[in-house]
């Protein structure tokens, strides 16, 4: 019996020291935040707000509940602390939530404030959970500062049912009992980091001696786990979760129990950022080469996390949700021309939404190079003067042909004008000079015209020059009809030694020929006078005397057709 008051004692104090903690801060509430009610039967809970001693004038929030065990039938504004409403107050029995947000010029200071009271339908037997998904308070401290620390939670039982309290309820525990196992999740490790995902993986560690386990998964931080598997399970895999703070809970038994219950927060965010637009505060078209642009936005869920900009063909870069808050942002120097400015911004869970504009940026009037020497001496200083704008950086353009161009800064005085003066002598050669001017907030013009100085050598030096290049030209001529000459009579000479030679050959050829032919007559000759000797001894026969007509008949032309052949070959050579 004393063990019973002991604890009876304590828990009211416990009870008393939570209370106590409690009321140092704003919170919203469910009154009454538990019931029993049948199937088919209306209820209505109330929606409230504790400014715990301090000066209010604004609330919003959303809540949620299961619409397979919950459905809302009316939303009632009669009796609230706010006349003013920034969000109309609506629900959505499919999504199962109820969206408000409403304000009061007159201040609220009190522990019970309504703000809007749900009439709910109990749709089946179970023992449903209305909670808060998010909220917040402001002080009417003229700053709007959120003071809500606290979200209250509900539970009702619907057809009978009744709530299930595990034995890790109680305040001791079970010696011998699992303790809280340790909770991992590959696919969101970190409590306090965001995550695109809407399929969520756990882990934990499972004894040996484990034959239980008890899950849920809800908005509730520290809720009992319900849902028991037997045997154990050490892992689970849930799919399609909604956007917003959720909790894993696991709880563990063995022979001896329940035990400990673990919790783990995760949190999901699947929607970008709000739509925004970037505008610039100059106008789209500006001489401003550093334009400042805006294009704050806002993320309802895990809040925006950075930016990154991208200016024409360049890289991205980063800059923080700060910066753009606080201040409408510049931007990097710009030379004159149009582009594009693409604008990411990302909220905590990696979402994002694109904004992107084009915008000119003008040049500057170019310079005017007034007076400038069209020819100048070899060896002469270039002296150019213009006009521009007061007190502006000019650069002067130097290029001698197809030389590198050599760059020169000068400084217009408050009449706008300015002079150069080449540093070096100029040789001979075609310049090409030209300016441009960048002003105190670096803004750049276009090149000015550019304008053609001849540089030329003094007159005797020219005079010079061309006799050497009309000798460069002539000594070569002169060398190329020697060198012709020499040819044609080298070819001649050659020639005339072959043709002396050819007409010895002849020579040769000739009188070997006439032996020859010589032999051959009188070899004819001697068979002409065997035939007569026959003739004197006999008649002839018509055959023989046919051939000895016919020899020296041919002998007779073929000596006149050769000795023609030779006087013709003399004749040549």
């Amino acid at each position: 019996m004393e063990k019973v008051q002991k604890q009876i004692i304590f828990l009211a104090a416990v009870f008393f020291f939570l209370a106590a903690s409690s009321a140092q801060a704003a919170s919203l509430y469910f009154s009454p935040s538990s019931g029993s009610y049948a199937v088919g039967g209306a209820f209505s809970v109330a929606l409230k707000a504790n400014s715990e001693g301090k000066a209010i004038n604004a609330a919003e929030g959303t809540l949620t509940f299961n619409p397979a065990e919950l459905a809302v039938v009316s939303l009632s504004k009669n009796g609230s602390i706010f006349n003013l409403w920034t969000t109309e107050p609506t629900f959505s029995n499919s999504e199962g939530n109820v969206v408000f947000g409403g304000g009061t010029p007159k201040n609220f200071t009190g522990t019970a404030g309504t703000i809007v009271t749900v009439t709910f339908k109990a749709k089946t037997s179970a023992l449903a959970q209305v909670n808060f998904s998010s909220g917040s308070i402001l002080a009417a401290d003229g700053k709007g500062t959120n003071i809500l620390t606290s979200l209250g939670d509900a539970q009702f039982s619907l057809g009978g049912a009744v709530p299930t309290i595990p034995e890790s309820t109680t305040l001791s525990v079970i010696s011998g009992a699992p303790s809280a196992p340790q909770i991992s999740s590959p696919t969101h490790p970190d409590p306090n980091e965001w995550y695109a995902k809407k399929d969520a993986k756990f882990i934990w560690p499972a004894p040996a001696d484990v034959t239980g386990a008890r899950l849920l998964v809800g908005k509730i931080p520290r809720a009992i786990p319900t849902v028991a598997y037997a045997p154990a399970i050490n892992e689970k895999e849930i799919k399609d979760i909604g956007d917003g703070v959720w909790y894993f809970h696991v709880q563990l038994r063995n022979a001896k129990g329940w035990g400990e219950i673990s919790h783990f927060r995760f949190q999901i965010d699947t929607q970008p950022p709000e739509p925004f637009a970037i505008k610039f505060i100059d106008g789209k078209e500006t001489q401003n080469p550093r334009p400042t642009v805006i294009f704050d936005t806002t993320d309802s869920l895990s809040g925006i996390d950075y930016y990154k900009i991208k200016i024409g063909e360049g890289d991205f870069f980063v800059t923080s949700p700060e910066i753009v808050k606080s201040n409408p942002y510049t931007l990097p120097l710009q030379a004159p021309g149009k582009r594009n400015i693409l604008v990411q911004a990302f909220d905590k869970a990696g979402n994002y939404s694109v904004a992107t504009e084009e915008f000119i940026i003008s040049p500057l009037e170019p310079p005017k190079i007034t007076e400038y020497p069209k020819e100048l001496l070899s060896g002469g200083i270039l002296v150019a003067k213009g006009a521009t704008y007061p007190d502006s950086q000019v650069k002067i353009w130097l290029q001698k042909e197809k030389d590198d161009v050599k760059s020169f800064n000068v400084k217009s005085g408050q009449d706008g004008k300015f002079i150069f003066i080449s540093d070096e002598k100029l040789k001979d050669g075609i310049y090409k000079i030209w300016a441009e001017v960048v002003n105190d907030r670096g803004a750049k013009s276009l090149p000015s015209e550019k304008i053609i100085i001849v540089i030329k050598r003094p007159v005797f030096f020219q005079i010079g020059s061309w006799a050497i290049s009309l000798l460069a030209v002539i000594v070569p001529l002169v060398a190329l009809v020697i060198l012709l000459l020499f040819i044609i009579w080298y070819g001649w000479y050659k020639l005339s030694i072959f043709k002396k030679r050819l007409r010895k050959e002849v020579r040769e050829a000739e009188a070997s020929l006439h032996k020859a032919f010589d032999l051959l007559k009188d070899d004819i000759l001697e068979q002409s006078k065997m035939l007569e000797k026959a003739r004197n001894k006999r008649k002839l026969t018509e055959e023989e005397e046919k051939i000895a007509k016919q020899l020296k008949k041919h002998l007779d032309n073929s000596e006149k057709l050769v000795q023609k052949e030779i006087e013709d070959i003399e004749e040549e050579i």
